[in-house]
């Protein structure tokens, strides 16, 4: 899991996950319209001037559910979990936290996470079996390597096929190794669904759960077989 104290966004990588899981990045550019042309001048700007630059889509929880930017919805794990932000690199996703160590070490905070988002455009992704498995494959690179570190090595990782309300997905759990001095954790356990969505993108769920409550493992998987596919 995830200590406050690492409850920062990793900058951009560009090495191999771990245990092969593979994220490729690249920069994705939208075309944009020329206005036509006009009798009154157009105002010039500034050349030194630059563009501001789009801001990225977010989700939200709304209610008692994590809402994407797409409108996709999971269910919240339970009223225990509060509204936090995604940081597993999904695209238009949010999160909800569970605090399990409250200043384990005297200021620094232990805890679950789950997020819910939609694949990034920029990961090759295609609605087959193999496509599924290696869209959850990069999706638990990237979240492995926001969350941790990308030199941490899962095991005991686990694949299985999943259908949410009809569509194909594909689900991974894994166990990463905890070791930080003073908490009372060995490790924990990422989990990681991707369902296809009809239209050639996927929705994601990620969770990290601390190892010491394996209660909400079965929570999570009800609450993945629960989402709501907008459109």
């Amino acid at each position: 899991m995830v200590g406050a104290a690492l409850l920062v966004v990793v900058a951009l990588l560009t090495a191999l996950w771990s245990v092969n899981w593979i994220w490729s990045k690249a920069d994705a550019v939208t075309p944009v319209a020329v206005p036509s042309a006009k009798q009154t001048p157009l105002k010039t700007v500034n050349p030194s001037a630059s563009p501001s630059p789009t801001p990225p889509p977010v989700g939200k929880v709304v209610g008692s559910n994590i809402v994407a930017f797409n409108n996709d919805t999971m269910p919240l794990m339970s009223s225990q979990w509060s509204d936090n932000f995604d940081r597993s690199g999904m695209l238009g996703g949010a999160a909800t936290w569970l605090t399990v160590h409250a200043k384990y070490d005297g200021k620094g905070t232990w805890g679950n996470f789950v997020s819910f988002g939609q694949l990034p455009k920029d990961v090759p992704y295609s609605n087959t079996p193999a496509g599924l498995k290696a869209a959850a494959q990069s999706a638990g690179g990237m979240a492995l390597t926001r969350l941790y570190d990308a030199n941490t090595k899962p095991y005991a990782v686990t694949h299985r096929p999943i259908t949410v309300a009809g569509h194909p997905g594909h689900e991974i759990t894994a166990r990463i190794p905890v070791k930080v001095p003073k908490l009372k954790e060995t490790y924990s356990v990422i989990l990681i669904a991707v369902i296809d969505r009809g239209d050639g993108t996927a929705a994601v769920s990620i969770g990290d759960i601390a190892g010491s409550t394996p209660q909400w493992l079965p929570v999570w998987r009800s609450r993945v077989a629960q989402i709501k596919i907008n459109g």
